[in-house]
């Protein structure tokens, strides 16, 4: 017959349940601590590449505008083009047909989004289905 008497070196129930539950509570504050620490590093990465974007795009408007002075000066060519007036308003209505340009583009783009009428009806579906019950 066997013996219904738990042997002093065997650990009860309740002891197990007890280290599962702080092994798994010790767990999950572990990998608490990893994913704050990796989001910290790609925050500092996301930063800076960032800032790299932004020093970026204004050393590119800097280029833009000299290269609009460089055209505008070819266009006048040492005097002998056009004069200088009307080279730089060459250069600017040629930048404002660009916007204009994208101003069209971007306003028919826009006009193409549409709600998702798929989930509106599933969430209109299930709103119906949960209040009936």
């Amino acid at each position: 017959m066997a013996s219904d008497k738990v042997q002093p070196d065997e650990p009860t129930i309740g002891r197990l349940v007890s280290d599962a539950s702080r092994d798994i509570s010790s767990l999950i504050s572990k990998e608490i601590q990893l994913a704050k620490s990796e989001i910290k590093v790609s925050v500092k990465a996301g930063g800076l590449g960032a800032g790299m974007f932004a020093a970026a795009a204004f050393l590119g408007l800097i280029a833009i505008i000299l290269a609009s002075m460089t055209i505008a000066y070819f266009i006048n060519w040492n005097g002998d083009g056009l004069d200088l007036h009307w080279a730089f308003l060459i250069v600017t209505l040629f930048y404002l047909l660009v916007a204009a340009l994208l101003v069209f583009v971007g306003l028919r783009m826009v006009k193409k989004v549409k709600a998702p009428e798929r989930a509106i009806a599933q969430a209109q579906e299930t709103k119906g289905i949960l209040s009936k019950r």
